[in-house]
């Protein structure tokens, strides 16, 4: 692949920050090579998102069934359940790994065989568009690149970072309250080396030009076997540099935008989604100038704000931080989600809840039998890092009845579908699922609230029940998703204005300046019967999540009711 002057410059010009101008030229030699080894890729049936993209998030093995491998039970499942709804799914680490539940990857470029091979991931591309993790911030001890650094192999000498454990890592930002530094016993002799997450998750140096040409080698790769998303994990980490917070330092941010180049290049209409758990502002910052890094980035605040509006009933502090989010570019846009994998994340809400209201969150999750997982501040002190939940659990009275957890549920969920971006929906969302506390026994580890493994059939049999929770939960989901889907004032870059006429509703006007299609949505917080003022134009409205019709400019809405209102067109 021969790139244009211009194009050339600008990689040139990222690599040389990082790099240094003898270093760059040789990579930036090597990168074109492997990016022509790629020049037959074919190209994505569309270059951007639009009101048509909602995306589950699930691990291979959610939902098994005997006689199958997981990912064929997991696409034939959402493909007849959920297919006119859902057109993409992130699927979380499906490779081979030691710990973490996929996230200490042990082969980039494997299928995990408990799950499938790569012809499951290929049938699975042909019906959905998929999300693949990139877990390129650190990799399994158990991985051959770590073992070959063991045994004193030169190849791989530098894709790790010794450290002396004698220095100061003060500076150093603490994901967790775990050492930041582990001991080896290599061929070399003793050697202490980088592990941010976990002693089983060692850290890659990107300052290893091998390393950095392998890494780019396999996104393209992923990209090949049919990633339409790469979700870059825990990105914010890559670079290390004693004497820092070795967060967002420059140098990432550099690396970053580079992928996003050579993607670009070899395969338009890739979408890199950076994430990174931390404060807006620092989560934003991957955006970059708004074309060059991320395309879109982890909408953080969300689920611990959505979280407080409805343990609350006021949505005033939601509603200041939707009102305060600045508009993206045409290339860019937020990733929203409520439920994932992992846990409700506090650090994005600092500096928006109080103390007082984050640990009033802490103490009603404990009480809906959930746990609260803390890092290390540096000074000795620890302070909370995640609420580990389920999100429906978390948001529940012990008292309630099925019908009202399902209604309360559904107003969070109005709120994650209404919001300027694309939303990414859970699986145990979807499906209505309670927190998992044999998990939590069996593996000792406090997300495993959330990460289920459901048998196909069971699950099914529920939907069938119009009693369960299942049931209610996922046929209230599916009503909403047509009417996302089939809506232009949702789609993603679509503008975004916040109504603040009642503290407990959350209101968004979403307008697409395009088609001028333009909806008030109106979620009721509280368990009061609330009555607000329409703020968009029009003689008659309608609600898209109903059959409801009104020429009135107010309407009421019943605790935890949503109603998404659009003006009824005049015919002429």
């Amino acid at each position: 692949m021969v790139l244009t002057i211009e194009k050339r410059s600008s990689l040139q010009r990222k690599l040389s920050e990082v790099y240094g101008e003898e270093v760059c030229s040789r990579l930036l030699d090597r990168i074109e090579d492997l990016m022509e080894s790629y020049a037959n890729l074919p190209a994505k049936s569309k270059t951007w998102v639009d009101e048509q993209d909602v995306m589950l998030i699930s691990y291979g093995d959610s939902l098994v069934e005997e006689g199958k491998a997981p990912l064929q039970s997991l696409q034939q499942f959402l493909e007849k359940q959920v297919g006119d709804v859902v057109n993409a799914v992130h699927l979380l680490p499906f490779y081979p790994y030691s710990s973490d539940d996929g996230f200490s990857v042990i082969d980039y470029l494997k299928v995990n065989p408990e799950l499938g091979g790569w012809s499951d991931v290929h049938q699975f591309a042909a019906k959905f568009d998929l999300m693949f993790d990139a877990v390129i911030n650190h990799i399994s001890q158990k991985s051959e690149w770590f073992q070959e650094y063991v045994k004193g192999n030169s190849d791989y000498r530098n894709f790790f970072i010794e450290a002396d454990p004698n220095e100061d890592y003060s500076s150093v930002v603490r994901p967790r309250a775990l050492p930041l530094l582990t001991e080896f016993q290599t061929n070399q002799g003793s050697k202490h080396v980088w592990t941010t997450f976990s002693e089983d998750q060692i850290d890659l140096n990107y300052k290893s030009e091998d390393l950095l040409i392998t890494v780019i080698d396999i996104l393209l790769k992923y990209v090949e076997n049919g990633a339409r998303f790469l979700r870059l994990d825990a990105i914010g980490f890559l670079w290390k540099q004693l004497g820092t917070s070795s967060i967002h330092l420059e140098e990432t941010h550099k690396i970053v935008q580079v992928m996003r180049e050579v993607l670009e290049n070899v395969s338009p209409g890739t979408i890199m989604i950076t994430e990174t758990n931390v404060p807006h502002k620092e989560n934003i910052s991957y955006f970059g100038n708004g074309h060059n890094e991320a395309h879109m980035v982890y909408q953080f605040p969300l689920p611990p704000l959505t979280l407080h509006a409805l343990q609350t009933g006021d949505a005033s502090k939601l509603s200041g931080w939707a009102q305060s989010l600045e508009a993206t570019t045409e290339d860019t846009t937020f990733f929203n989600f409520l439920a994932s994998h992992d846990g409700i994340g506090v650090r994005p809400v600092e500096g928006i809840l109080s103390k007082e209201e984050v640990q009033a969150m802490v103490d009603r999750v404990q009480d809906r039998g959930g746990f609260v997982s803390y890092k290390d501040n540096g000074d000795g002190t620890k302070s909370p890092y995640e609420l580990n939940i389920n999100y429906l659990e978390a948001l529940s009275n012990s008292h309630d009845a099925n019908k009202e957890k399902a209604k309360r549920f559904m107003a969070a969920q109005s709120i994650l579908l209404s919001m300027a971006g694309v939303p990414g929906i859970y699986i145990h969302s979807l499906l209505g699922s309670t927190n998992d506390l044999k998990g939590v026994e069996e593996t000792g580890r406090y997300r495993s609230i959330n990460r289920e493994t459901l048998n196909r059939q069971e699950v099914e049999a529920e939907l069938s029940e119009q009693s369960t929770l299942r049931y209610l939960v996922f046929n209230d989901f599916k009503p909403f998703l047509h009417a996302r889907r089939n809506e232009k004032a949702f789609a993603p870059n679509a503008s975004q204005e916040v109504v603040t006429a009642d503290n407990r509703i959350f209101s968004v006007i979403r307008t697409n300046e395009q088609t001028r299609d333009q909806v008030q949505v109106f979620t009721n917080v509280s368990n009061e019967v609330v009555h607000v003022p329409i703020r968009i134009g029009g003689q008659k409205f309608t609600n898209l999540l109903g059959d409801e019709e009104t020429a009135s400019p107010t309407i009421s809405l019943q605790p935890y009711e949503v109603k998404w209102m659009k003006p009824v067109k005049e015919m002429d």
